[in-house]
């Protein structure tokens, strides 16, 4: 229950509900027109790929949103590594619950455990060093919250939900502030007079940038973004642990340990969640 009790349930359920609506309709006339109403079937979920298993907190709301009535059963809990074959929960009760809840359950679940398990393979490359994994916002719109709780079920961080939990100075938010000095005293002064109290995390495109936020001061977290290896460590450098740091720029499998060898304390990678290939599971009648 870790993932939902970090998330907020209203919002989760909330979700839950538009998709079912989005979905079923007016009904789910496939099932309607076959299925005999008083029909009492069991179905089990199997692991027809092997990976990170992520999502089955969320399958109970989809199944309890259906049918409240419903019998689930779990086997396998999330986060934990699945095979070829594996059973992961069995459903029983109305078989016309169990067909309208089937597509959702499996559309959820197989994402997010395509997240949870590659997350973790990029946890597993950068296990032994002092830094973290972050996640971005690329994500599904509507469907952040599933893929956030996956990436933390594979071992990252989430970094930010939303616009609304940091202020994030990106490139084009200096552009239009007119420098980094305007957008870090604009930014604040907008706390100050607000009374939020949220992170200040600035992006950089190379030393110079870097040198000139240490001077005006005022940020919490420096993004190197699209840095040579050879310049973040010298950015690591110049900033000696003052400010925390953030290395960002499409950063994959394939570069992720070199990046974080550098001595930044965080790596964020958007490929968490938008380069992800969806596990393939699958609810069968039994």
């Amino acid at each position: 229950m870790a993932a939902i009790n970090e998330t907020n349930p209203h919002q989760l359920r909330d979700l839950i509900r538009l998709a079912l609506r989005e979905d079923v309709g007016d009904g789910d006339h496939s099932s309607l027109s076959c299925v005999p109403e008083t029909a009492t079937k069991r179905a089990r979920l199997l692991v027809k790929q092997a990976g990170v298993l992520a999502g089955v907190e969320v399958a109970l709301v989809v199944f309890e949103e259906v049918d409240p009535n419903l019998k689930v059963d779990v086997k396998i809990q999330d986060g934990s590594h699945i095979e070829v074959g594996d059973i992961v929960l069995t459903v029983e009760g109305s078989a016309r619950s169990i067909l309208q809840a089937e597509r959702l359950m499996l559309n959820i679940m197989q994402r997010m455990s395509g997240i949870a398990t590659y997350t973790r393979s990029m946890v597993d490359l950068i296990a032994d060093l002092p830094v973290k994994l972050l996640d971005t916002r690329k994500t599904t719109p509507n469907f952040r919250l599933f893929e956030k709780m996956a990436t933390r079920i594979g071992g990252a961080h989430n970094h930010r939900m939303g616009l609304y939990d940091m202020i994030m100075l990106k490139d084009n938010h200096l552009d239009y502030a007119g420098g980094i000095q305007a957008a870090l005293i604009r930014a604040r002064e907008y706390l100050e007079k607000t009374g939020r109290d949220l992170k200040i995390e600035i992006e950089t495109r190379n030393l110079g940038e870097v040198d000139e936020v240490m001077r005006v001061g005022g940020a919490n977290i420096i993004m190197l973004d699209n840095f040579s290896l050879e310049d973040m460590r010298e950015a690591v450098k110049k900033i000696g642990g003052r400010i925390e740091t953030e290395a960002s720029g499409g950063i994959d499998e394939t570069t992720l340990r070199a990046v974080a060898e550098t001595g930044v304390d965080s790596v964020s990678s958007g490929a968490l969640t938008h380069q992800i290939k969806s596990l393939d599971l699958s609810l069968k009648a039994f």
